[in-house]
């Protein structure tokens, strides 16, 4: 589990490509205060788990699902990448409950300056839309961030200038893409929800009724 507060940039050192699979090397530097073998981290937003590591630099194995869903599949040696380690139990929860399984993918459709924030449009699919609520959470490339607005394909958020600093968020142009994953909480509601108006019956308690009989 991540909290969407990016530690550290990171570069892609190497890539190994398969048919259908890659390995990537991550040259990074705050991670590896504690990193172990085995440990989860989030490169752009996608959970990865450390096979090796040495001199700043781990690998991790991309599967198939994670390269057709996700930005993984065009990256290239030299990229930057957004990289936090999990959150720890004991930790502080700056962001909102991040998985690292991505949605989908978003287009960055425009860019626009305002003082000392950026406004940042995105264009994605209509699976991805329906989570999208105003003033919700959703992480792009692994950044837990706020929606402003929202419309039927295309959703608002500004990003301040620390996450723009700490970020590959301000490397970004328009016509480029982004992870996207929902909020996770939201996800699971509605999933409980059209659950039971589809296998459930109706239970008989309503907010009416809830109304009625409150003390």
């Amino acid at each position: 589990m991540f909290t969407g507060i990016i530690e550290e940039i990171g570069i892609i050192k190497n890539i190994q490509r398969g048919v259908k699979s890659a390995v990537l090397s991550i040259q990074g530097n705050t991670i590896f205060s504690d990193l172990n073998i085995g440990d989860s981290i989030a490169v752009n937003g996608v959970c990865l788990t450390v096979a090796g590591f040495s001199n700043n630099i781990f690998t991790a194995d991309v599967m198939h699902e994670t390269l057709n869903r996700s930005t993984l599949a065009n990256i290239k040696t030299g990229s930057h990448v957004n990289l936090e380690r999990a959150m720890p139990a004991d930790g502080r929860f700056g962001g909102h409950m991040v998985s690292g399984h991505i949605d989908g993918i978003g287009v960055i459709t425009a860019i626009k300056k305002d003082d000392n924030a950026v406004w940042y449009t995105i264009k994605t699919t209509p699976e991805i839309m329906g989570y999208i609520i105003k003033k919700g959470s959703i992480a792009i490339d692994g950044i837990s961030l706020t929606i402003a607005d929202a419309g039927t394909d295309t959703f608002r958020v500004s990003v301040i200038p620390h996450t723009a600093r700490t970020t590959i968020l301000s490397g970004k142009s328009v016509g480029g893409s982004v992870n996207l994953e929902n909020d996770l909480v939201g996800k699971y509601i509605a999933k409980l929800i059209g659950f039971e108006s589809a296998k459930m019956p109706r239970s008989g308690i309503t907010k009416e009724f809830l109304t009625k009989f409150e003390y």
